[in-house]
């Protein structure tokens, strides 16, 4: 996919152990702490297609090895492009939502995105978009039940539905961080310009391919709940302080007129 952003490949520290990492356009996260790396350490997605090599050494940079899993907040191409190469290489175990689990053994594809909704030109482009699922067999194993996430004894995982049937979110409660995939992104995540530049404006999971608005809505409330003050998104740049509180409120305060297209396949109007 020929479209890259301007922070790809410029990854950040947003705290001591959280590292956002953007490739081309999407985030992939990696938990730990480069200063104990004896406690090791979790990525969070895997990135575009052929995204494995970049993410591999700027692992190594930082930990000197692979990490004790991969978790995912879902199963979208642009999440799990190179999870098939790093699984190959690290031979590690990988955690998703139990009702994503069709998607990443085989048994289902997603539906097709849809380019009816409003947005820009990515809308436009989407149906270029894989959406077929992958299966990678025994290597996927479903999260806890009771919200733990395995090699991360801090962080609970949300069921944040709607993006995707099992889509989950991260929360620390010591200091209020969100890893929130596509339940909300910090990006028009629809128009081309916006993605490439990556201004920021907290939205709605990307619109081409959400296909419940009404769980998408309460996933979005839910996650303003928790009140963060971090959120690192599937796109878009992390967002904190007052700025996150503001605008998480807002959106979840006036969901139906920020985020849920006027019209689309899988739009109840």
């Amino acid at each position: 996919m020929p479209i890259t952003t301007v922070t790809s490949l410029e990854g950040e520290a947003c705290r001591p152990d959280v590292y956002c990492f953007p490739v081309q356009i999407v985030n992939v996260c990696f938990i730990g702490d480069p200063k104990r790396k004896e406690d090791g350490w979790v990525l969070v997605d895997a990135g575009m297609p052929r995204s494995a090599d970049a993410m591999a050494r700027e692992a190594e940079t930082l930990f000197g090895s692979g990490p004790k899993a991969i978790v995912l907040t879902h199963g979208h191409f642009d999440h799990v492009g190179a999870i098939v190469e790093l699984i190959g290489r690290w031979n590690v175990p990988v955690y998703a939502h139990e009702r994503e689990l069709p998607y990443l053994t085989g048994k289902a594809d997603y539906p097709e995105a849809d380019p009816s909704v409003d947005g820009g030109l990515v809308t436009e482009l989407s149906p270029l978009f894989p959406h077929q699922g992958i299966d990678l067999g025994d290597k996927v194993r479903p999260l806890p039940a009771d919200g733990t996430v395995p090699g991360l004894p801090e962080w609970s995982c949300i069921h944040t539905p709607g993006h995707t049937p099992g889509h989950i979110s991260l929360f620390r409660e010591r200091d209020r961080t969100v890893i929130a995939g596509d339940a909300f992104v910090t990006v028009k995540q629809e128009s081309l310009y916006k993605v490439l530049v990556q201004e920021q404006e907290i939205s709605g999971p990307p619109k081409y391919f959400t296909t419940d608005w009404e769980l998408a809505e309460q996933s979005v409330k839910k996650l303003a709940a928790l009140r963060p003050e971090l959120a690192v998104t599937g796109h878009g740049r992390p967002m904190a302080g007052p700025l996150l509180e503001q605008s998480l409120k807002e959106l979840a305060d006036r969901f139906a007129q920020i985020a849920v297209p006027k019209q689309g396949r899988y739009v109840r109007n």
